[in-house]
C-alpha cells in the first residue's frame, strides 16, 4: 500500500505459538491481498479494471462489494464530504487501508494474541492492552501533541498534509478545505470508521468539529495551522496523563 506496517502482539501466558505465528502469516497476506485488490496504483487491480469498465462489480471479490458499501455508507453518513467517486472516477483508499488493518487485527486477536497493535502508515488499530499512541506534532516534526490510552478496543487515524503534502481536497469544489487544518485525529472503536471519518473531517475544514460531535462513538482532536488545538467534548476521556515519551506515534 506504499507505506510501512508494524504489528506489535502481546501472548497470553496459554498462548498456542503456532496458531499464533499461523494467524500473524494469515494477517500479511490479508494485507497484501488487499493492496492487490484495491491499489489505484496497479493496473491489473480489481479496482483499477472496475473504473475503467473492464470488469463488472459481480465479477469482483467479495471484498469489493463490502468495502464500496462501506464507502457509500461513509458517503451518506458525511453529506459527500468522504466519497470513493470523487471527479467520477472510483477511488476507495480513504477507507480500504483501514478496513484492511482492523480486519488484519481482528485475525491476529482471534489466534490468541491478548493485545494487538497494529499501525498501518500511522493510523493505528487496537485490540486488548493497556496500549499508549502518539498523537503526532504536524508543526514538529517528530513531536507529540497528545497520547490516547486505551484497554480495549479503539482505533487512531489522523489526516492532514504533514506527511503527504495537500491530498485532500473538498469534493465539492476541488479546492483546499476552507480554513484547513494542520492535522486531524480520529478516535472510534474500529479503523474502517476512523479512516474515513479523518478523511472528511479534515475536507470539511472548519465544519468537521460539529459533525464529528453528532457521531456515535467518534471523537477527534485537532492541530490547527497556528498551533492552537481543538477536541471534541468525549475526547478527554481517551488521553493519558502520563510521560508522553514511550509512546508511539500515529
Amino acid at each position: 500500500m506504499g507505506t510501512v506496517f508494524s504489528f506489535d502482539l502481546r501472548m497470553a501466558a496459554d498462548c498456542d505459538g503456532p496458531r499464533l505465528r499461523a494467524g500473524l502469516v494469515a494477517a500479511v497476506a490479508a494485507l497484501h491481498r488487499a493492496d492487490e485488490l484495491f491499489s489505484t496504483y496497479r493496473r491489473d487491480s480489481e479496482v483499477s479494471r472496475l473504473a475503467r469498465g473492464e470488469l463488472a462489480l459481480a465479477d469482483c471479490a467479495p471484498d469489493m462489494t463490502e468495502v464500496l458499501g462501506l464507502c457509500e455508507a461513509e458517503e451518506r453518513l458525511s453529506g459527500g464530504w468522504f466519497t470513493a467517486g470523487y471527479g467520477g472516477g472510483l477511488d476507495p483508499t480513504g477507507l480500504v487501508k483501514g478496513w484492511a488493518v482492523e480486519r488484519a487485527a481482528r485475525m491476529l486477536a482471534s489466534s490468541g494474541a491478548a493485545a494487538v497493535c497494529l499501525n498501518g502508515g500511522g493510523d493505528v488499530q487496537l485490540h486488548g492492552g493497556p496500549w499508549r499512541v502518539g498523537i503526532s506534532d504536524p508543526l514538529s516534526p517528530g513531536g507529540l501533541v497528545a497520547v490516547v490510552e486505551t484497554d480495549e478496543s479503539l482505533a487512531v487515524a489522523t489526516s492532514g498534509p504533514a506527511e503527504r503534502g495537500c491530498h485532500i481536497v473538498d469534493p465539492h469544489t476541488g479546492a483546499p478545505p476552507v480554513g484547513a487544518l494542520a492535522s486531524l485525529t480520529v478516535v472510534t472503536p474500529g479503523l474502517t470508521q476512523a479512516d474515513a471519518r479523518a478523511t472528511a473531517a479534515y475536507a470539511m475544514g472548519e465544519r468537521g468539529r460539529d459533525w464529528l460531535e453528532g457521531l456515535p462513538d467518534t471523537e477527534g482532536f485537532a492541530v490547527a495551522a497556528d498551533g492552537s488545538t481543538w477536541q471534541t467534548s468525549g475526547f478527554a476521556r481517551h488521553l493519558t496523563k502520563q510521560s508522553h515519551s514511550d509512546a508511539p506515534a500515529a
